[in-house]
């Protein structure tokens, strides 16, 4: 009969699904316990075939640690190899130990001896568990590898463990935003006069026209500035008889009086009565505060323009996500009205005060706006994008674990062996996460199922926490 050399942990699978129901179904094997199949002595009460049971998954024929859960083949061709249930347990006995081991081992000094079933019980001499299982020795310098953790490729497999490995990539994060379109400052101009004056005529513009640059916008008749040019013509005639010329024109000039105004009347020597006020600039009107008849003092605003062919976007940002923006940082604004259209543009300024209420920080972003499409006090939603396009050792969102106090990701050695690493985490973004500290080129982490094996590695360090420190056998 061959003894069944059964790990703990798979002896514990084994008891977890229910020993007996599990095996009475399989090549008839009477199963009236599992202590009694095995024996008072542990051996085999039956003869089962090498590769008995069912299928459970298919490995690489050239030994490989390639595992599929369905037949699948190489890339040449060749199929798969089965794995049945008797041949991931290893039922087939331990080869015998050659002597170069069994000197080896006689030379190490022996610690104790542990539960088979992998249970925090060790004891200082040869014992039998409740199951009648041998307690396994432990050796000086059986925990070399410190925390690295063996597992099974069946129990890979059926785990759904899986790695890749780290890679160097840019990371980037969108900040998104709310944000509101307001006026660049540098664009909006006040119409008024610099004297009291009778608006004798308004043209025909409303608020929300747009104007040009000189387009007349009132009519009106100024005492002050009917003096001032009275006495610039005065200024010319004595200038013209070879006396020097006044400080009318200057006069006329501090007023605000356009210079094409006082170009006419050194041109016709006439001192008009009433005057045209015009746009100065490009722009939609965004007030009209003047009617005919009424008399404007000096200082009024009779119109409030603004170039709107570059916008303003103020976005909010919150202080936790200041730190990730820059300037010149890549912006896209979406209108709420109009989602479809995205607009591109830059972080202009970083306002440099933190908003009380909110605790929120304003970004400004400058934006062209041909169309005309961007209006003051329109929602906006804006996506700044964060990172200083540094590549970076990167590794997927999934592959870190966080407890609180520290990151960890499991380092695939490869041959079934995995390492807990704790690591320092850098940028996050577009799911993945930079380390600064803790990988390394070629490293591979796992990225899925890494929660099991970090639970595997804690058993083993509170398990080796147990250990006396001085045992004798």
């Amino acid at each position: 009969m061959k003894r069944i050399a059964l790990t703990g942990l798979t002896l514990a699978a084994i008891l977890a699904a229910g020993a007996a129901g599990y095996w009475a179904g399989h090549r008839g094997v009477p199963l009236p316990g599992l202590r009694t199949w095995l024996g008072a002595e542990g051996t085999s009460a039956a003869s089962e075939p090498a590769g008995a049971g069912p299928v459970i998954y298919y490995r690489d024929p050239d030994g490989k640690p390639l595992y599929s859960e369905q037949p699948r083949a190489t890339a040449d061709g060749r199929p798969f190899s089965a794995v049945r249930a008797s041949e991931d347990l290893s039922f087939d006995e331990p080869p015998a130990p050659s002597a170069q081991t069994a000197e080896a081992k006689a030379e190490r000094k022996l610690l104790h001896y542990r539960n088979p079933m992998g249970l925090p019980d060790t004891s200082p001499v040869p014992k039998k568990d409740s199951m009648g299982m041998d307690y396994l020795p432990v050796y000086a310098g059986d925990g070399a590898d410190g925390n690295v953790i063996k597992l099974s490729p069946g129990r890979i497999q059926r785990s759904g463990v899986r790695s890749e490995p780290v890679s160097r990539q840019i990371i980037t994060r969108p900040i998104r935003v709310p944000g509101a379109v307001q006026l660049d400052e540098r664009r909006v101009a006040v119409v008024a006069t610099r004297s009291d004056a009778f608006i004798q005529e308004v043209a025909p513009v409303t608020t929300g026209d747009r104007v040009a640059k000189g387009d007349r916008l009132v009519r009106l008749y100024s005492p002050e500035i009917a003096v001032a040019g009275a006495q610039f013509l005065t200024d010319l005639n004595a200038a013209a008889r070879g006396a020097p010329e006044g400080g009318a024109r200057q006069r006329l000039e501090n007023l605000g009086v356009p210079a094409e105004i006082v170009a006419e009347i050194e041109r016709s020597r006439k001192v008009p009565i009433t005057i045209n006020w015009s746009a100065p600039r490009d722009g939609i009107v965004l007030e009209r505060n003047v009617v005919e008849g009424m008399r404007a003092a000096a200082g009024d605003t009779l119109f409030r323009l603004a170039d709107i062919s570059t916008i303003w976007v103020n976005a909010d940002v919150p202080e936790s996500e200041l730190a990730a923006v820059r300037i010149g940082a890549p912006v896209t604004v979406r209108l709420r009205g109009r989602p479809e259209a995205a607009f591109q543009g830059k972080v202009g300024l970083i306002y440099p005060q933190v908003a009380e209420a909110t605790r929120t920080t304003k970004v400004r972003v400058e934006l062209a706006n041909p169309d005309g499409m961007l209006l003051p006090n329109m929602y906006a939603d804006v996506e700044i994008g964060s990172g200083d396009g540094v590549p970076a050792l990167t590794v997927p969102d999934s592959a870190v674990i966080d407890t609180g106090t520290r990151r960890i990701v499991i380092l695939d050695r490869g041959e079934g062996r995995f390492e807990p690493r704790e690591v320092k985490l850098g940028q996050h973004g577009d799911g993945r996460v930079a380390i600064s500290d803790g990988v390394a080129d070629g490293d591979r982490v796992v990225v899925s199922a890494n929660f099991l094996i970090d639970a595997e590695s804690n058993l083993k360090a509170a398990l080796s926490g147990l250990n006396p420190p001085e045992v004798k056998p």
